[in-house]
C-alpha cells in the first residue's frame, strides 16, 4: 500500500542538497555577531502565473481506506473483546491476492498459527494492540501492527465500531522505524535512503470520511549517524528530479 517511496528519494535528494549548501555558506566564528539590520519582508513571488494546473495527481496514494471487518464481533460494542489475532486472520481471509500463496505477504499465514494458543509466541508476527480514542466519540479505538512477510514492511491498521460492527479505517504497509499516537494522530516512522535522516507521515481522523487520512509526510534530519559511518556527501540531483 506504500506508494511514496520513489517520490520520497527525489524530494529527500533535494532537501539535502539544500541543507549542505545552505550549512556551506554559514560559518561558525564561535563567537556572537550582529546580524546587520533587518531585511525588509519581501512578498512571495509567484512563479509561471500562466502555467497550465495539473489535471491528475503526480502519482496514486491512498489517503482513506474503510472496510467492515467480516465475521467478527464486538461483545457489548467493546473493542477491547475483540480478539487481535482474529481480526488479521480475518483480514488475510479478506484480501488472498495479498496473502495467499503467491501473494507478495503469503509468510504471514504460516506465522500466524503461532499467535495461537501452543504457537511459538516469538514466531508471532502481530505486535501489541493499544487502544485510544482517535476518532473522538469517545469510545477507544484498536490500533493493530504485524509483521508483513518475507518483506521487512510492517501493517499498521486502526480500527472503530460502528452500528456494532468492527471498521478498519486506517490500512498502511510500510517499512516502519516506530509508531506514535499524538492525541487523536497517528505518526509513523520510516528509514529514509540517505543516514542522519527518516520520513514522518502522520495521519488523523477525518469525521467527513469516516477515516483516518494521510495529513503529512516530512523528511527530517535526526542527526542519528551509526558509529564509524562517515557523513553522505551531498547528493546529486538529477534533471528529473529536480524538475518534477
Amino acid at each position: 500500500m506504500s506508494a511514496r517511496r520513489p517520490v520520497r528519494t527525489a524530494l529527500a535528494a533535494a532537501t539535502v542538497a539544500l541543507l549542505w549548501a545552505t550549512a556551506s555558506a554559514c560559518g561558525d566564528a564561535g563567537g556572537l555577531e550582529g546580524g546587520g539590520a533587518t531585511p525588509t519582508a519581501v512578498s512571495p513571488a509567484k512563479l509561471w502565473p500562466d502555467l497550465r494546473p495539473a489535471s491528475s495527481p503526480a502519482y496514486p496514494y491512498d489517503v482513506a481506506t474503510r472496510e467492515t471487518v467480516k465475521g467478527v464481533t464486538v461483545p457489548g460494542d467493546d473493542i477491547r473483546k475483540v480478539d487481535p489475532v482474529d481480526v488479521v486472520e480475518a483480514e488475510i481471509a479478506a484480501h488472498p491476492d495479498d496473502y495467499g500463496s503467491k501473494g507478495a505477504y503469503h509468510a504471514t499465514v504460516d506465522r500466524m498459527r503461532e499467535c495461537r494458543p501452543g504457537g511459538v509466541r516469538a514466531q508471532c508476527p502481530l505486535l501489541k494492540a493499544y487502544y485510544r480514542d482517535l476518532t473522538g466519540d469517545g469510545r477507544d479505538d484498536m490500533t493493530l501492527g504485524f509483521r508483513l512477510y518475507p518483506t521487512n514492511q510492517t501493517a499498521v491498521r486502526v480500527y472503530t465500531v460502528e452500528r456494532h460492527k468492527l471498521v478498519q479505517v486506517l490500512a498502511d504497509n510500510d517499512a516502519i522505524l516506530g509508531v506514535e499516537l499524538a492525541g487523536r494522530a497517528l505518526i509513523e516512522r520510516s528509514p529514509a535512503g540517505i543516514v542522519g535522516y527518516e520520513y514522518r507521515t502522520t495521519w488523523t481522523w477525518d469525521p467527513q470520511q469516516r477515516a483516518m487520512v494521510f495529513s503529512r509526510d516530512e523528511f527530517l534530519r535526526t542527526g542519528k549517524v551509526p558509529r564509524g559511518h562517515k557523513p553522505s556527501p551531498s547528493p546529486s540531483v538529477t534533471p528529473s528530479a529536480s524538475t518534477r
